[in-house]
């Protein structure tokens, strides 16, 4: 019997754990080397007296929560990822990327900092969803949320906008999550619901993870609206009217749309 690598050892007990496997078969997983083999023997695991589940491979004991998911999405985006969420809601990844370049600018980033998600705080929405909510906001006045975006204190525009979030979350983290727009798809809090999660803090929680995540909720948002079908369509002036708002046409977010899906697709084409 061959046994995988060690840097192998931790996908295969994943497989094994992950996998709806019956209590003492056994399992042959092919490597990626093509011909290593190793076979796991599972039987019944449980939870210990800290509540941590647990399986036994091969009479070892091995809590799950300790085994990483070598399938885990992390880093930027990679062209596969584009392919799979594209075929998933039947668009073209040349436009699904165009909506990319112009939320994101020329970064094309999700995240400026680990776990920082590129982040676009509203004060006018974030006034408006404090009022509704019966916050009187004259007692904050001197708070860095109700002040202009101050780059030269913070070192940058993200930075100076996240202490601004960072500032509306100590006062109404409701309001704040709810008027702030999130990742590379620029998604409004206030869509949480329509980008699939089960609440704001998921929400929030997704967009912080990786920019597959953010892939994932851009893609339930448009499964959830009627933007799916004017971007199949490649009907940019619909959309955008949609997804940026009444204003679009004079920020030519429509013809900026439309540039820069020919673009990536006449690089697919190459």
């Amino acid at each position: 019997m061959k046994r995988l690598p060690a840097y192998l050892l931790a996908s295969a007990v994943f497989l094994t754990a992950a996998c709806a496997v019956h209590p003492s078969k056994r399992h042959i997983f092919p490597a990626i080397d093509g011909d290593t083999i190793f076979i796991l023997e599972r039987t019944p695991g449980g939870t210990d007296s800290l509540g941590r589940t647990f399986i036994i491979i091969e009479g070892d004991t091995l809590h799950t929560s300790f085994i990483p998911d070598p399938f885990e999405h992390s880093g930027p985006l990679r062209e596969e990822d584009f392919e799979e969420i594209a075929r998933e809601i039947e668009v073209e990844v040349p436009a699904i990327k165009a909506i990319v370049e112009i939320e994101t600018g020329k970064t094309h980033r999700g995240f400026h900092a680990e776990g920082k998600p590129v982040i676009n705080f509203d004060l006018t929405l974030f006034r408006r969803a404090a009022a509704r909510r019966g916050i009187n906001l004259s007692k904050y006045k001197n708070s860095p949320a109700l002040q202009p975006v101050n780059i030269r204190k913070y070192g940058s525009q993200q930075a100076a906008q996240q202490a601004r979030l960072d500032a509306a979350m100590a006062i109404d983290s409701i309001a704040a999550i709810e008027s702030t727009f999130w990742g590379m798809f620029q998604i409004g809090g206030f869509n949480w619901k329509l980008a699939g999660a089960p609440s704001r803090e998921a929400f929030v929680e997704k967009m912080s993870k990786s920019e597959f995540d953010q892939l994932r909720l851009f893609a339930d948002f448009m499964n959830n609206t009627g933007l799916l079908k004017h971007l199949r369509a490649k009907n940019w002036a619909a959309f955008a009217r949609l997804y940026n708002g009444p204003a679009y046409a004079s920020r030519g977010y429509h013809t900026r749309m439309a540039a820069a899906y020919k673009k990536y697709k006449s690089q697919a084409s190459k």
